[in-house]
């Protein structure tokens, strides 16, 4: 079971994004809920995996994970970050969101723990899992050579 992950990661990966951004575009342009300035940071590091996710699966480049994992990881930051602001009341005073929505309002709030970040954040945590696996199928490859 491990090989597989490891042999499909790269496009686990790539599915991983194309639905968090697909989720993410539904919840602003069909549910017309405003994103918070904390949503934005995490589309900043999210819409570019898609593309640079299908690059590599196309082009089977295992090379890439290596530009796309820190990314993946600074994007999983900010939602935890995100969503322990909307699940401690005292952390949203510390840096408090000043214009437009605030980052501590919840849209969704899904058997009272699943909210947009904390969904962010789950799609952050398997594509880094996913990278990581891939990652260990290049080494594996490269010392076979």
């Amino acid at each position: 079971m491990r090989s597989f992950f490891r042999q499909y990661g790269l496009y686990m990966a790539w599915a991983v994004s194309l639905v968090a951004v697909g989720g993410s575009l539904f919840f602003s342009e069909v549910m017309r809920f405003e994103p918070c300035k904390l949503c934005w940071f995490q589309r900043i590091f999210m819409y570019p995996l898609v593309i640079l996710l299908g690059m590599a699966c196309y082009k089977n480049d295992r090379k890439l994970i290596a530009y796309i994992l820190p990314m993946s990881i600074i994007g999983g930051m900010i939602s935890l970050y995100h969503y322990s602001e909307q699940k401690i009341p005292g952390l949203a005073k510390l840096l408090p969101c000043t214009v437009g929505v605030p980052c501590n309002e919840d849209y969704i709030n899904w058997l009272g723990f699943i909210t947009i970040p904390f969904l962010a954040l789950i799609a952050f945590i398997m594509i880094t899992c996913f990278l990581l696996l891939g990652r260990e199928e290049r080494r594996e490859a490269e010392e076979l050579e």
